[in-house]
């Protein structure tokens, strides 16, 4: 009997609702049902009071209901939260409700208290290295400018042997006339 025929043969020999599964030794699954198989099995599940399924996939199964539930919950205390939906709260609710954002509200400004602390100290820190870098700049100009002087007066001494040197004699103050002297 040929795979396709024989679903069609069961039915009609019995007046029942029939599944049939085959597995071909070419490992390929052919199913045949004249109702869905779901719904077989959850009345064979009914029937019976006994599960097909093994233990692990009835607790993998609970533990996705409970995630599911859980889920639900949480959509619905955050809608709660941004304030949706809490005219069907009680007064206990309500207060817990408000506890929870006071809470959140303390913890939020003390983040923030947190962050301003940590911004003021990295701004004092940050003028304190500006105060030591204007310092060295100012040590820097200052040596700078020594140094200029220094060249300066080299240069003034330079020229001013170089001018007695080029003067007269004669217009040089004498020894001679001490009131010339005192002038200078």
């Amino acid at each position: 009997i040929r795979p396709s025929s024989l679903d069609k043969e069961i039915s009609v020999l019995c007046d029942a609702r029939v599944s049939v599964i085959i597995f071909a030794s070419t490992g390929k699954m052919h199913e045949f049902s004249s109702t869905p198989l779901v719904d077989i099995l959850d009345q064979y599940h009914k029937l019976t009071g006994r599960r097909l399924w093994d233990a692990k996939y009835e607790n993998m199964d609970n533990e996705i209901n409970k995630v599911k539930k859980d889920n639900d919950n949480m959509q619905i205390e955050l809608r709660h939260l941004k304030g949706e939906d809490i005219t069907s709260l009680n007064h206990r609710d309500l207060m817990m409700l408000e506890d929870a954002l006071d809470n959140g509200l303390t913890s939020i400004r003390n983040k923030q208290n947190e962050l301003l602390r940590m911004m003021r100290k990295k701004t004092q820190s940050m003028e304190e290295e500006q105060d030591q870098l204007n310092c060295q700049l100012r040590q820097l100009e200052i040596a700078s400018m020594n140094r200029n002087m220094g060249e300066i007066g080299e240069v003034f001494q330079q020229r001013e042997n170089e001018y007695q040197t080029q003067m007269p004699f004669a217009f040089r103050v004498q020894p001679m006339q001490p009131n010339l002297q005192e002038r200078f």
